[in-house]
């Protein structure tokens, strides 16, 4: 990774994920874990992007009005760092996320967040599909569990760990935080 040309981005570390109606989540420590890649981010002068999801909804956690569209305050943005607002899963579709890391030259993106499955696993593809040199930080990012077409329950771990797998190699390089932060940018 050349100086200055990679990014961290943290995926929807807001508040509403705290609400009980999530159901049973795994990786506890992911925002401890976004935090310590972030304040090595920080202390290295690389940019952060975060991604804030927002809905139109009033009733929806993620509206502007409601506690949950906030992030959460182990990752709290610094003024200087870039915030970008999504409605989608994905971070890239109707942002200018894309464009953003193009003109600053940034080849290397790093994606943390909230959740696996979801805008996580379609931000990292979307990444991956655009040319990216992308990574995923597995203890980084978390998954709840959910049900499927028929009704079958999937643990959290278990959609966490299928969701890693479906991205590995083909549209991501899945590494731990410490491997992350002890091979992968040492070695770049």
């Amino acid at each position: 990774m050349e100086e200055k040309k990679k990014a961290l981005i943290i995926v929807d570390v807001q508040k509403a994920f705290d609400d009980k109606k999530w159901g049973e989540r795994n990786n506890v420590k992911a925002e401890e874990n976004i935090s310590k890649i972030l304040k090595l981010w920080r202390e290295k002068e690389w940019t952060v992007i975060y991604i804030q999801h927002t809905s139109d909804k009033p009733h929806s956690l993620f509206h502007p009005e409601n506690e949950g569209f906030v992030i959460k305050e182990i990752v709290k943005p610094m003024d200087e760092e870039v915030i970008i607002t999504k409605k989608v899963n994905s971070s890239f579709i109707g942002t200018n996320l894309e464009e953003y890391l193009k003109l600053n030259g940034i080849t290397t993106v790093v994606i943390t967040g909230l959740t696996t499955p979801h805008c996580v696993s379609t931000t990292t593809r979307m990444s991956g599909n655009l040319g990216f040199d992308t990574y995923l930080i597995s203890d980084a990012t978390a998954a709840f569990g959910m049900r499927d077409q028929n009704g079958t329950y999937y643990d959290a771990a278990t959609i966490h760990n299928i969701s890693l797998a479906t991205l590995h190699d083909e549209f991501a390089t899945i590494v731990t935080t410490d491997q992350l932060i002890n091979d992968v940018i040492k070695t770049h």
